[in-house]
């Protein structure tokens, strides 16, 4: 149940940001490396995850 939760406010915040964020990143004054910081931060958090749920044996 916990999980769910968890995701159900993932999705949340992501409707709420994410014409901002799309926003940011689609700018063209800004920096060539925008869109790449989404996807590392996507990979650092998915790697969390995983580490955390090996480590607790599940």
């Amino acid at each position: 149940m916990h999980n769910q939760r968890l995701l159900l406010l993932l999705l949340l915040v992501t409707y709420i940001y994410l014409p901002t964020l799309l926003g940011w990143m689609t700018n063209p004054e800004g920096g060539w490396y925008r869109p790449f910081i989404i996807w590392v931060m996507l990979i650092a958090a998915a790697f969390i995850v995983q580490k955390r749920n090996r480590s607790n044996g599940i």
